[in-house]
């Protein structure tokens, strides 16, 4: 029998991958292969707190942790890989693009990662940003990601490492960037509009983080700097009302992907609504 991997989350301030991120591994709350443990740094990147949101992590002892936060370069998400690093925790960093300027870093300090390169920075202006348009923006940005295909895609990485602490074997942490092309080539659309669409989604998606960091560190003019993030927005809107039009159209031709995992971790695949999925005759 093999045995239950044991995975620690630790989140420092937000990205959108990051509320759903442990609910996509067993989105029904019923897989029997896995054990989960989330700690986080709440809105907080200040160091200390990360590193000792990360030291209790590891009292958890995990098989395997991921940090999954903003900006991976900056002090607060590395104190929190490098404490679990020092509690000898393998570690998979999961971030924004920004992380990609470190990529050598991380692998040779040896850590996995996978970058995500939609999961753009928020307009964080006072004079614009607020609870409400906080969570609208995020609501935006989590469509993003599930319907081009990035969700599947962390879903399919994650399963794999996964696999290899319940069969026992080496760790292989993964160096994974999700770009549009590797987005959408794992989001099970198959009309070639809807994936015209979701390329389309996932390039606007990815670069609002150009238009916030414009906004948010480069305009000092705050009439401007304010309309700049709005405009990001704006862009983030479209982005999922694109994703939106997609679904729709394979909906309409009855091909939506469904991938649902089994008790025992195994995903399963259906593309008509009325039919049970199935991975190789089984159900």
């Amino acid at each position: 029998m093999s045995k239950i991997a044991k995975i620690g989350v630790l989140k420092v301030g937000c990205i959108g991958s990051a509320p759903l991120l442990e609910f996509l591994l067993d989105e029904r709350a019923e897989r029997r292969d896995i054990e989960v443990r989330v700690v986080g740094s709440g809105a907080s990147m200040e160091p200390r707190q990360c590193a000792e949101a990360a030291e209790a992590l590891a009292e958890y002892e995990p098989d395997f942790a991921v940090v999954i936060s903003p900006n991976a370069t900056v002090r607060g998400p590395k104190a929190g890989r490098e404490a679990l690093a020092k509690a000898g925790v393998p570690t998979i960093v999961v971030s924004d693009s920004p992380t990609k300027k470190i990529v050598k870093e991380l692998e040779a300090e040896g850590f996995g990662y996978i970058v995500v390169e939609a999961d753009s920075m928020i307009g964080a202006r006072r004079e614009f940003l607020d609870p409400v348009e906080m969570a609208l923006y995020n609501s935006d940005i989590v469509k993003v990601l599930a319907v081009t295909g990035v969700f599947q895609t962390l879903v399919r990485v994650m399963d794999e490492v996964i696999e290899e602490v319940k069969n026992g074997g080496k760790i292989e942490l993964p160096r994974t960037i999700i770009d549009c092309e590797r987005a959408v080539s794992n989001s099970g659309l198959v009309n070639a509009y809807a994936r015209a669409k979701a390329m389309a989604s996932h390039e606007i998606a990815r670069r609002v983080s150009g238009v916030t960091s414009k906004g948010c560190f480069v305009i000092r003019e705050w009439e401007k700097y304010t309309a700049t993030v709005a405009s990001a927005h704006e862009m983030m809107r479209y982005a999922a009302k694109l994703c939106d039009e997609a679904r729709e159209i394979e909906k309409g031709e009855d091909q939506v992907i469904r991938q649902p995992h089994r008790k025992d971790g195994k995903a399963l695949r259906k593309l008509k609504l009325i039919e049970k999925p199935s991975t190789r005759g089984s159900d």
